[in-house]
């Protein structure tokens, strides 16, 4: 595509961007527009609509999504971290806002209107969070006098404090997870990181006690035959059992045409009535890899910012992809949470987008070095990271 001995910008973005992660992204998101066709229609028609409502509209969101990647992955470190320093003022901001002027669904304010579109200010908190927090804690582990861990601390409660009012437990337990993350690859004592095992459990306890749709859920989850609401989990189940291993068919699993949001938090298990318990493995390796991938990326990089912003926001995608599967196998209590790049959901496809092109912007790595260094082994992935000398 382009020679090596270019110099423009386009050309040196091609030689120093980590393509195989970037064609496992889009991979991703072509899987995410297949899993449309196959789930969405029932869905539309159920509640009105075209069939090809859901379809056209996350098309348009994938439309969107890819040039928000690419250009997001074309940044250098210094303006990743001005891209997320201002979304995370634009987000923090609206998610306070949401409070007052939000739209309410379910007793819950969490969308906000913006020229005739509904946002969601959480979904792009996370990502910049990540960054942001990554530079703080780079910042306090190589000058000792600054006190960005702090600083960082100190904004994790303000987007909390905005997501529990909201309420949303969910969104808070990922903002959470994500500083906890970076506590832990900036290298903190055993001692603190079971302190801090034992007051997430005290916070579970308190989610459970003070907000009443979180005991339920928990109640159900645990008592199933206790007269809570179980029908779209159970339907779910059924069509991860109909599938079998090479699945129904398009358009012929029963199951997925009785889940009500088959297009967005259960996609998963529509796509296992559908296609199969191997596509579904397949696509569980697909976000391994990228997961992996982004992890070994970080490790190539000598900046301390970029290794734990890399390595945070690998996590996060992480961390939000375990929990939809999770919920989709009944492993934890049912939770709104979108398998990335998969689901329905415009505002959670674009902050995604956001998010993964940072991630491709600080794995970025000169040719010459990747030529000399090489493909770092999983053990290098994993190793504590450690300020750059």
């Amino acid at each position: 595509m382009f020679s090596r001995a270019e110099k423009t910008p386009l050309a040196e973005w091609w030689w120093s961007i980590d393509r195989e992660l970037l064609g496992a992204l889009i991979l991703l998101l072509t899987c995410g527009m297949v899993l449309s066709f196959a789930a969405s229609p029932p869905v539309a028609e159920r509640i009105g609509l075209s069939p090809w409502f859901f379809i056209i509209r996350h098309a348009i969101f994938c439309l969107l999504a890819l040039p928000v990647l690419l250009i997001t992955s074309l940044l250098n470190h210094r303006h990743a971290r001005i891209a997320a320093l201002v979304t995370l003022v634009v987000s923090v901001l609206l998610l306070w806002a949401t409070l007052r002027f939000g739209t309410e669904v379910k007793g819950a304010r969490r969308w906000v209107t913006l020229a005739g579109q509904s946002i969601q200010p959480s979904e792009f908190v996370k990502p910049a969070f990540a960054v942001l927090a990554a530079w703080l804690f780079s910042e306090s582990m190589i000058h000792r006098n600054v006190p960005g861990k702090i600083f960082a601390t100190l904004i994790m409660f303000a987007i909390v404090g905005a997501l529990l009012l909201q309420p949303d437990i969910g969104q808070t337990a990922l903002v959470v997870a994500t500083w906890a993350s970076l506590l832990f690859l900036s290298g903190i004592s055993w001692f603190i990181i079971f302190g801090l095992a034992g007051a997430a459990g005290v916070l579970l306890f308190g989610a459970y006690m003070f907000f009443p749709h979180v005991s339920r859920r928990i109640d159900t989850f645990l008592n199933p035959d206790g007269g809570g609401n179980t029908y779209q989990i159970d339907r779910a189940l059924q069509s991860l059992q109909e599938g079998g291993w090479f699945g129904r068919g398009p358009g012929e699993s029963i199951a997925k045409k009785l889940i009500p949001d088959a297009h967005a938090d259960y996609v998963f298990s529509a796509a296992a009535g559908e296609f199969g318990i191997l596509f579904c493995i397949v696509l569980v390796a697909l976000i391994g890899f990228i997961v992996v991938r982004a992890m070994m990326g970080a490790q190539r990089q000598t900046s301390l910012f970029a290794r734990l912003a890399a390595s945070t926001l690998a996590i996060q995608f992480a961390m939000q992809s375990g929990i939809n599967l999770a919920v989709n196998l009944n492993l934890i209590p049912p939770k709104g949470m979108t398998l990335p790049f998969v689901s329905y959901g415009g505002t959670s496809m674009i902050a995604i987008a956001f998010g993964m092109g940072l991630m491709l912007a600080l794995t970025r790595t000169k040719p010459e070095e990747r030529m000399a260094t090489g493909i770092p082994s999983y053990k290098s992935a994993i190793a504590p990271l450690a300020p750059a000398e």
